[in-house]
């Protein structure tokens, strides 16, 4: 990384928070810029210092996290939110990806994939684990469940199409620039063109209408 990663924890134990900021401390890339133990401290906290990556738990008391998550959204759309909770359903994690979320992690996961989750948003906007793919997976096969939010008759070329495989793939947009030979800067660009084309505010949404169209087969 060229630049510090800047990051903020938001979680109400302070044990917890520690322990990120442990985790953290021998990582060169990242800079821990402030705490909040709640989601009312940390939208105050956000208004004076704006991080690239928030760490947030869901439960919380006062706004909890999947009220903060939404209302970041909102009005700090460059801000990549990692969940960080003891929830690992996978329709609580479906809804949260569906909301804006960059990542969701449990609280059992290793502080060297926490980092990697860090690193991995702000180069690439999203961190898809196993845990996030098995989620939007049942999500897809639960039909009834689905809003048809998407058309069905969008058509990709082939340029696209190898695009949406390598994303798929948890490619870097660096490494899917290479495969197409490509600049990232126009990767990015057929990226948000293809999320314009079906509707989706996401990727992961881009890649809930690629799996249920059958477009990754």
């Amino acid at each position: 990384m060229d630049k510090l990663i800047q990051l903020a924890i938001v979680d109400d134990h302070k044990i917890f928070r520690d322990g990120v900021k442990m985790a953290m401390k021998n990582k060169e890339s990242i800079q821990v810029i402030w705490e909040a133990e709640d989601g009312t401290d940390m939208l105050n906290k956000l208004k004076e210092n704006r991080p690239d990556v928030l760490l947030m738990d869901l439960k919380m008391p006062g706004l909890d996290g999947v009220s903060a998550l939404q209302l970041i959204r909102k009005d700090y759309s460059n801000v990549r939110i990692i969940i960080l909770s003891m929830y690992d359903d996978k329709e609580t994690i479906s809804k949260i990806m569906e909301y804006g979320a960059n990542a969701y992690l449990t609280k059992a996961t290793d502080g060297d994939e926490i980092y990697r989750a860090i690193t991995t948003c702000v180069a690439d906007e999203f961190y898809f684990n196993e845990l996030v793919n098995a989620a939007l997976l049942l999500k897809l096969q639960h039909k009834r469940a689905i809003k048809k939010l998407y058309p069905k008759t969008v058509k990709f070329n082939d340029k696209e199409l190898k695009i949406l495989k390598l994303i798929s793939e948890d490619k870097t947009t660096e490494e899917i620039s290479e495969d197409v030979f490509l600049s990232p800067r126009t990767v990015e660009t057929i990226r948000q063109n293809m999320k314009t084309k079906v509707g989706a505010r996401t990727i992961a949404g881009l890649l809930m209408y690629a799996i249920r169209n059958r477009l990754l087969e």
